[in-house]
């Protein structure tokens, strides 16, 4: 049987890192945790990575290129109710998977111009999106909501979605974070829309909340 690779020390580093700093908060964690985490010196982390920041920055532009494909998807063909649902999972999975960044984005954006650049632009996208799949079910007759309406539920679904996370952690900071979170934000969010739901995807709305918050 043919033996996998062996990672290279750069990527262990970034799959190390973000494990910390999803449990402890990237605050909470130096390059020196993250080196003896690994078992190796700091001045090999050091080669790899100059300082903790760049590591942030490291794992900020994976996010991104995976959140943006992410976010593109409904642009590319008609989204129906049903659909909604498995986009928003989708979402939420990959601020679950970083969560560190969302949990500590007003932190991180402030000391960082880039992701301070860049994440402006992730939250545009992310409006953008709930924009097209809005006015796509409007489209459909699946819902039925005005321009002005549409507007404000795409801002009200971007602030949720993205400071969801947040809440949770205060809300109970002691708390094992866990899938169930994205369960109940995906809820939340799509539970925006709602009211504006015609009578079968309203039906439908109510039957899979069920299921996905049991």
């Amino acid at each position: 049987m043919e033996k996998k690779p062996k990672r290279r020390t750069r990527e262990r580093i970034l799959e190390t890192a973000l494990r910390l700093f999803n449990e402890y908060g990237e605050p909470g964690v130096t390059t020196t945790s993250i080196a003896d985490e690994m078992n190796i010196s700091p001045g090999n982390l050091y080669y790899h990575y100059h300082s903790k920041d760049k590591i942030v920055e490291a794992l900020f532009a994976v996010f991104r290129d995976e959140i943006e494909n992410t976010l593109a998807a409904p642009e590319s063909r008609p989204v129906h109710a049903e659909d909604a649902w498995l986009f928003l999972h989708l979402v939420f999975e990959a601020i679950y998977k970083y969560r560190f960044l969302y949990r500590d984005i007003n932190e991180l954006v402030s000391r960082h111009r880039m992701l301070e650049t860049q994440f402006k632009r992730i939250l545009a996208h992310k409006k953008r999106t709930a924009v097209a799949i809005l006015e796509g079910l409007v489209r459909a007759g699946e819902m039925k909501a005005s321009a002005l309406d549409v507007e404000v539920l795409a801002v009200n679904m971007t602030v949720l979605a993205t400071y969801w996370l947040s809440y949770e952690f205060a809300r109970n900071p002691r708390a094992k974070e866990e899938s169930r979170a994205l369960a109940r934000g995906a809820f939340h969010v799509i539970s925006l829309a709602a009211p504006y739901l015609a009578p079968r995807e309203r039906a439908l709305f109510d039957e899979l909340a069920q299921r996905y918050l049991s």
